[in-house]
């Protein structure tokens, strides 16, 4: 039997394991939309705690850093830069969100923000920009999955037949059991990532080179290296120094955009006290911890394996050139299956629960708002959101990580929102809705136009220029939200 049969069978394995750990605990939470898309928040600090790291441990961790390390070198780290400051504002709005979500029933991210705005327009936008961004964002997850289905079969399985095959067993799961098949699955799924990332950071390293320190000497004395490849902040796109204009202001719209993730901020509603969200939010910078190894898996290739394209298989193309066991390898690949499909399933998850709760729910009659059709209709929105990313996912050209930096962009325009939800009383419906218009649309005219920036700076910066002005402006021109209302968020 040839090798590639074998490492295909251990993967093969592995999405039958996934299968099952996914739908088994969805037998074991309520019959009803706050048991779907919350868990009956009953998510202890194990669960949640690979929940949310899972957000991180994705194709864009196992597939695009090591892509971003081998083709612009030190502009990698800006991964770990984002990662751990994106969850300090977690740790003191989570447990606040948590017990409004407790006492007043809310699950998703636009339901509170509607609450506290006091605007059902406010929710349908919330609802359609979630699912814009969440598209992109669930596309990368499955051409990450694409790749690896690809390169296991060398080429016998088409990049658009593997990735549906591995987001087939996320669709089932996450139609029959909602979030608890996510959390339970990723559970497995980070330590098993975890292990992995570990094992292959050391050990191509020194297998290649003799060690991480021998490993960065020569890159830094090869001539066919750039100079900047391994000097802070590395290089952009084009393979020229990356300003620090453009450094520093996608680690600081990835940060921004990172703690209001809509996915990543509705496992608070989820959590079964505010001891656990707060221990998840101290804890969760550890992830960060498992990205070094991965990045040093994308330097390891530089000098041994240049001019692989696209950047985002070189882990998949150095796993095939190395003499290792045939089983490892096939272990290998399964976990980079499993950094797919983490976030992948949370992000499925919560695009079909916003689209219905803040979107479709708001138009249809009281008759047709039933707890058991709600859930029904989500488990749709997770077909028809699968099936359009998929679409995406078979077409497009756009690299791993340049899809998740776009979508951060816009998803940033709504921290001013969950910032003045809790800690400005004055703030608007009005002005958060003239906030997010602002702020999205000036982040999409500079994502389309860039040459038009004044300075080389992420387009989400420029959206978070025009949107706090707004929300501040119109605010203090329109008539203040109820005390009542105000007073609910501010004793939260």
């Amino acid at each position: 039997m040839e090798d590639w049969i074998v490492i295909l069978v251990i993967c093969g394995i592995y999405l039958a394991v996934t299968l099952a750990m996914g739908i088994i605990p969805g037998m074991r939470v309520s019959d009803s939309v706050t048991g779907f898309v919350a868990g009956d928040r009953s998510m202890n600090l194990l669960i949640l705690y690979f929940v949310m790291g899972a957000s991180v441990f994705s194709s864009f961790a196992f597939l695009g850093g090591p892509g971003w390390a081998y083709s612009r070198g030190a502009a990698a780290f800006y991964i770990i830069g984002y990662g751990v400051t994106g969850m300090i504002p977690i740790y003191f709005f989570g447990p606040k969100v948590r017990r409004l979500g407790e006492r007043f029933g809310f699950v998703t991210q636009a339901e509170i923000l509607q609450d506290r705005f006091n605007s059902r327009t406010l929710s349908v936008l919330l609802a359609i920009l979630s699912i814009v961004v969440f598209i992109p964002y669930l596309t990368l997850q499955m051409k990450g999955a694409g790749y690896v289905i690809t390169t296991v079969s060398e080429g016998a399985i088409p990049q658009w037949m593997g990735a549906g095959i591995a987001y087939l067993v996320v669709l089932l799961y996450v139609y029959f059991s909602g979030v608890m098949g996510v959390g339970w699955t990723n559970t497995f799924q980070g330590l098993f990532m975890m292990a992995l990332a570990w094992f292959l950071g050391l050990y191509l390293p020194y297998k290649l080179f003799g060690g991480v320190g021998a490993m960065f000497t020569q890159i830094a004395q090869s001539p066919a290296v750039s100079e900047f490849m391994l000097r802070a902040p590395g290089l952009n796109a084009e393979g020229e120094p990356w300003s620090w204009w453009g450094f520093s202001s996608a680690v600081l719209v990835s940060a921004t955009g990172f703690s209001v993730w809509p996915h990543l901020f509705m496992r608070a509603f989820a959590a079964d006290s505010d001891r656990t969200m707060k221990l998840t939010a101290v804890l969760y910078p550890t992830f960060q911890l498992f990205l070094v190894p991965i990045l040093m898996i994308g330097f390891a290739a530089i000098l041994v394996y240049p001019n692989v394209s696209p950047a985002d298989t070189i882990l998949p193309y150095v796993l095939t050139q190395l003499d290792l066991p045939v089983v490892l390898v096939g272990l290998v690949f399964a976990g980079t299956l499993a950094a797919s499909m983490s976030s992948g399933d949370a992000i499925l998850h919560s695009a079909a629960s916003i689209g219905v709760r803040d979107g479709l729910s708001l138009f249809l009659p009281d008759r047709l708002k039933t707890d058991r059709l709600e859930r029904r209709y989500i488990r749709i929105l997770v077909v028809i959101i699968s099936l359009l990313a998929y679409y995406f996912a078979v077409i497009s050209e756009v690299p791993i990580v340049n899809l998740l930096l776009g979508s951060y962009g816009g998803v940033a325009q709504i921290f001013p929102l969950v910032f003045c939800m809790f800690y400005w009383q004055r703030a608007t419906g009005y002005g958060a809705l003239a906030g997010l218009l602002g702020g999205v649309s000036v982040t999409i005219f500079f994502l389309l136009y860039p040459g038009l920036r004044p300075f080389p700076m992420h387009e989400g910066i420029y959206g978070l220029i025009v949107n706090i002005p707004l929300l501040a402006g119109v605010s203090l021109m329109t008539k203040p939200e109820s005390k009542e209302r105000i007073q609910r968020y501010s004793n939260a």
